[in-house]
């Protein structure tokens, strides 16, 4: 006697084949060598090309290292074992090539590539100001009028991404006459 399906199994089977038909999955991949670009045929009869390039981890990819494109987890994935990469389909179709810091430091990179009058304008003006304010470095002294008369001087033991306050002292402000 054979033991019952779990029904559990029988319910993800069901949802695994209802996702199949409503979510488009890769058929096959190919990386073109002459444009540059991933080609994907999905399931329901479209095809989709992305720059190889552009995704995040891929920049710097030989090209034979992108034809190494793989179709994965039924469809929802492709993956380059070589590059240690891997990259959903549903994502790729709508155009996230990475994750959101990636994109974000890509965004600011182009950015910050681009030479308009506007730019020219506005760095000329801040020269004029004279330049970039000075970064505080180790030993740096910090002091700042608090209210009720006092000083609140601080010293800096050092500076990365973050400020660590070595010395704080609070002193009675000079009395203003």
């Amino acid at each position: 006697m054979t033991p019952s399906p779990d029904p559990d199994l029988k319910v993800g089977r069901q949802r695994g084949d209802q996702l199949a038909l409503a979510e488009p999955r890769a058929e096959s991949a190919r990386y073109e060598v002459a444009s540059g670009r991933v080609i994907v045929d999905l399931t329901n009869g479209c095809t989709s090309a992305f720059p190889a390039r552009a995704l995040q981890g891929l920049g710097e990819a030989s090209d034979r290292d992108l034809a190494q494109v793989e179709v994965s987890g039924f469809g929802c994935g492709l993956h380059w074992e070589t590059l240690d990469a891997d990259f959903t389909v549903p994502g790729l179709l709508m155009g996230l090539f990475g994750t959101r810091a990636w994109i974000a430091r890509e965004q600011a990179r182009i950015a910050g590539a681009v030479r308009s009058p506007a730019k020219a304008t506005a760095a000329r003006e801040n020269g004029r100001k004279g330049g970039r304010p000075r970064r505080v470095g180790e030993g740096s002294r910090l002091r700042v009028q608090a209210a009720f008369g006092f000083t609140l001087s601080v010293t800096l033991s050092a500076l990365s991404r973050d400020i660590r306050v070595a010395r704080v002292g609070l002193a009675p402000s000079p009395i203003a006459l």
